[in-house]
């Protein structure tokens, strides 16, 4: 980050610096020499236009497998408005405000390559709409992951022209109403500008960053409870042994038992009395399983961030080469087994949780059954496993990989579709599930914890239990749990941040 904001610029845009960028509200801009390289770029195209009867798709074609249907100069500029209301078929629900924050930057990123012919006034449109917080409404359904994300880039590009509907400081507006509102003028699309916006990966680049800063956040939370659980459970701490690591060196194992040697090396776990032979592989194998994890986050955030720093539209201008190349940079298959990937990571923080919840109400290591202050009489967090192993079974369904289908549209001039867009959603379910498994493990860890007399304990987990209690009150009689659960899934959005590299 710079002082005063973020500037869009030549030097490798990181994950860290968009979750730097969604933290803060400084105002994004543009580095000059880029403002140069896009007006020269848009330059070339249209010096080209203008001097060569030349045919170049998308730009004096139509669009698709019509690409063969020629298009009179005079209505080039009505052909890109049409492009984008005709594109705009969006259905079910709306995408999170987050993402449409992702996307406006993400957009506007890659046209700021210089490689996409526009003019330097539709980046600055986008980045308008980032810096004023004005979120276009886009839905979910529509994209097959493979021209571009075109349905939903086109819901989000309707509020930039003064149409469609737009979220400006959490109510619901009509473009047409809101941008004179705040003093705003619609862009006015030129030849190739519609198309720019619509052919590119933002959809599912936007719900890939989202899923990898708040999934690195979630692998940051999932070890400090399982540390409240090992010491609720009375764990053994050999596996987190250096040693174990040096002879299997995975770099997320390694790391995985590193933190939780770190969140317990306060600890007096290792000396408690009632010690068994072996933990189960919940416990034992904890470095094992979230360290595989981690390995899959980073090489997910790998694809994430060639992505980012990338022109995924077509045609390509090549103004440096003097050429306008069609090609396939808006086709999904990279993010789409990735979020593949990631959804089946991320499902099995909250698997493996589920397991240690099990055990935690089994009644076994001197725990009270279901946690209760009185067996029998009180059933206690009997049920909250019940809603855990839902969620994680929902995962197992959601898991199935998007990516190994596709359906030919356009007429079969698009005959092999990546449906990113069905992985990237059904990411975003996964990785919401993992939140409330998590929050549900960290209420009934807290509860066992405190039955454990044994002593001492971390200072890191007294800390968290103490922390989460000002949230969420011990359960002494029973009482309506479902609240319970969604400030526990709450605190732990809120408690933990992203653990990058």
């Amino acid at each position: 980050m710079k002082t005063g904001g973020f500037s869009i610029g030549n030097a490798h845009l990181g994950l860290v610096h968009l979750y730097q960028i969604l933290q803060s509200e400084s105002p994004i801009t543009i580095d000059p020499q880029l403002v140069e390289k896009v007006m020269a770029n848009r330059q070339f195209l249209e010096a080209l236009l203008a001097t060569e009867s030349k045919t170049i798709y998308g730009i004096n074609t139509g669009f698709g497998s019509l690409c063969n249907t020629a298009i009179p100069s005079h209505e080039l500029d009505e052909l890109q408005v049409n492009l984008v209301r005709s594109h705009a078929c969006g259905a079910g629900q709306t995408v999170d405000n987050e993402i449409v924050r992702l996307m406006l930057f993400l957009k506007a990123k890659s046209l700021a390559k210089g490689y996409s012919g526009v003019r330097i006034d539709v980046i600055h449109a986008l980045i308008a709409f980032c810096n004023r917080g004005i979120y276009p409404q886009v839905f979910k359904q529509g994209s097959l992951g493979a021209s571009g994300d075109l349905a939903p880039l086109a819901h989000l590009s309707l509020p930039l022209l003064g149409e469609g509907m737009a979220a400006y400081k959490n109510k619901l507006y009509s473009a047409q109403d809101l941008l004179p509102e705040l003093g705003m003028h619609p862009l006015t699309l030129k030849m190739k500008e519609g198309l720019a916006l619509l052919n590119g990966t933002q959809f599912m680049l936007a719900h890939l960053c989202h899923c990898l800063m708040h999934g690195f956040m979630l692998w940051h939370a999932a070890h400090h409870i399982a540390a409240v659980s090992l010491e609720a459970f009375n764990g053994s701490l050999g596996p987190f042994h250096e040693g174990i690591g040096a002879v299997r060196p995975h770099a997320g194992q390694v790391k995985s038992a590193a933190l939780m040697r770190n969140i317990l090396g306060s600890s007096g776990l290792g000396q408690w009395p009632g010690k068994a032979v072996q933990d189960p592989y919940s416990f034992r194998c904890i470095p094992q399983v979230h360290g595989a994890v981690y390995t899959t986050l980073e090489h997910c955030r790998m694809v994430a961030e060639v992505e980012m720093n990338a022109t995924t539209d077509n045609p390509i201008v090549l103004h440096e080469h003097g050429a306008v190349l069609s090609g396939g940079n808006f086709h999904g298959e990279e993010l789409a087994f990735a979020l593949d990937f990631l959804a089946i990571a991320l499902s099995e923080l909250a698997n493996i949780s589920e397991r240690r919840q099990y055990l935690l109400i089994s009644g076994s290591r001197g725990l009270n059954p279901y946690l209760s202050p009185a067996p029998g009489t009180r059933s206690g967090y009997m049920i909250p496993q019940y809603t855990a192993a839902s969620i994680v079974s929902q995962n197992k369904q959601l898991c199935a990989p998007a990516s190994v289908d596709s359906i030919p549209s356009s007429n079969g001039q698009e005959d092999h579709v990546s449906m990113g867009a069905n992985a990237a959603t059904k990411c975003a379910e996964v990785l919401e599930n993992v939140g409330t498994v998590l929050g549900i493990e960290l209420m009934l860890a807290a509860q066992a914890w405190e039955m454990r007399k044994e002593g001492p304990k971390s200072v890191v987990t007294t800390k968290l239990v103490q922390d989460f209690r000002q949230v969420v009150p011990q359960l002494t009689e029973d009482r309506v749990l479902a609240p319970d659960i969604r400030k526990s899934k709450e605190f732990v959005s809120q408690h933990f941040t992203p653990l990058f590299g």
